[in-house]
């Protein structure tokens, strides 16, 4: 991989991994496209690498959230930053869950299964057009919406499926206010992707040459930046009630996807 490929590919991650179009699938349609022969190991480390880049500029814009949450856990005073606190880690336990116990099966799914991200995307587009129709609350995520929240998180696991785009959808489908919803979905993954990247790291899964830093290190920046700014153009998108348009564009991408991986 190249250090333009990288960038590119760095771009998709930083965009995809707020707007409602799964960054996951992106990525490997990009890697298809861009014909990335990296091997499985090779190309799960780089969309680490990606990952972690977006939750960092998700600690930067929401720098004050954290700082909250984190003042909630050692209160140990049974208020708002304490029950926000709680209901975070309610919502990681699906997730959590099924990547411990089907990690193998998850990472086999990273290489190049262009029909199973075109059908997934089907579905985000789905989840996202049900959600646009639904109406506007004032309601907080509740324990009981953190844990349903939090399934949807893990189905999202799987490429194709976005991950803002499932957990957005749920938690405005179970009535909470949309721009709660996307506050929560976004500092929901922070944790996991710390999580998931402290366990590969001490695993040694996550192993770099050093013609792969150069590259790495461009994508990383790429994914920052872009992060940044598509972060804040999705909760405003999703105040406004902007979803079916993701929607469209899911079916379309899908639907190519799913056209490629059958005739090319």
């Amino acid at each position: 991989m190249d250090i333009i490929e990288a960038i590119i590919l760095g771009i998709i991650q930083g965009l995809t991994e707020f707007l409602p179009v799964s960054s996951s699938g992106h990525l490997e349609l990009a890697k298809a496209i861009l014909g990335d022969n990296s091997v499985p190991q090779e190309s799960l480390t780089f969309t680490v690498v990606l990952h972690f880049a977006t939750a960092l500029s998700t600690l930067v814009i929401f720098r004050k959230e954290v700082a909250e949450i984190f003042k909630g856990l050692f209160q140990f005073k049974w208020n708002e930053e304490m029950q926000f606190s709680l209901k975070i880690i309610i919502s990681m336990v699906p997730a959590v869950i099924i990547g411990l116990l089907f990690e193998e099966q998850l990472e086999a799914l990273f290489g190049g299964k262009i029909l199973f991200v075109g059908l997934m995307l089907l579905v985000t587009a789905i989840l996202l057009l049900m959600a646009d129709k639904a109406k506007n609350t004032s309601k907080n995520v509740s324990f009981s919406n953190a844990l349903i929240i939090g399934i949807s998180q893990a189905i999202a696991m799987l490429p194709g499926i976005s991950r803002s785009g499932a957990t957005i959808s749920t938690s405005v489908l179970l009535g909470v206010d949309r721009t709660k919803a996307a506050r929560f979905s976004f500092l929901m993954v922070v944790p996991l992707i710390f999580g998931k990247i402290a366990k590969d790291l001490l695993s040694g899964d996550i192993n770099f040459s050093s013609n792969e830093v150069v590259p790495m290190s461009a994508g990383f920046i790429a994914a920052f930046v872009a992060g940044l700014l598509a972060c804040n153009w999705m909760i405003a998108l999703v105040k406004k009630s902007k979803l079916s348009y993701f929607s469209i564009y899911c079916a379309i991408v899908g639907l190519i996807a799913i056209g490629y991986s059958l005739f090319f």
